[in-house]
């Protein structure tokens, strides 16, 4: 089976659970906590993936890194995946709920590609083009710089790219007086 889909289950049964204790909002906050250590401590993320490590020493390792700042329902659910041998997937299923969330949130992720830093205008003009296009209601917008684009800007939005760089018009140009 799927990473993608085990950890959507994971993720569905720790969300359903939340929201019968009423912390679904904490649950959040510990998720997003959890992905942005994983991700910042690479070291982290390669040793719970790592299949040559015992599952006892991760359980270890997550308990002294993890125990004092996340929720004793999500180290309760920590530990049972790692019971279970699937603690290579935490990630995948920290990402699965925050998505789950969001979407029971009605919060829209989009990522804007830009050269130079977005005005105030313009990012809530991005974010209404983007709550048009999804009919969400809350739109949380990354932004991110690339030199490479010279203009113009590259919207991502769930598996949707809007490129509107320069770069991109210069490259169809180029390709049309190739034909």
């Amino acid at each position: 089976m799927a990473i993608s889909t085990v950890a959507a289950r994971y993720a569905k049964s720790l969300i359903d659970l939340a929201q019968t204790q009423g912390i679904v909002e904490e649950m959040h906050t510990d998720m997003q906590y959890f992905k942005r250590t994983i991700t910042e401590n690479r070291s982290l993320g390669v040793l719970l993936k790592n299949p040559i490590v015992r599952n006892e020493k991760k359980w270890s390792i997550i308990k002294a890194v993890f125990a004092t700042r996340l929720q004793p329902l999500t180290m309760s659910f920590f530990h049972i995946v790692a019971q279970k041998g699937r603690d290579n997937i935490l990630d995948a299923i920290a990402d699965a709920f925050i998505a789950q969330y969001d979407k029971m949130k009605g919060i829209e992720r989009a990522t804007v590609i830009t050269t130079v830093p977005l005005t105030e205008a313009v990012r809530e003009k991005l974010k209404a083009q983007v709550k048009t296009m999804t009919g969400s209601k809350t739109v949380e917008l990354e932004e991110k710089y690339d030199d490479k684009l010279i203009g113009g800007y590259v919207l991502r939005v769930g598996d949707r790219q809007f490129d509107a760089s320069l770069r991109s018009q210069l490259n169809d140009l180029r390709l049309s007086f190739m034909n």
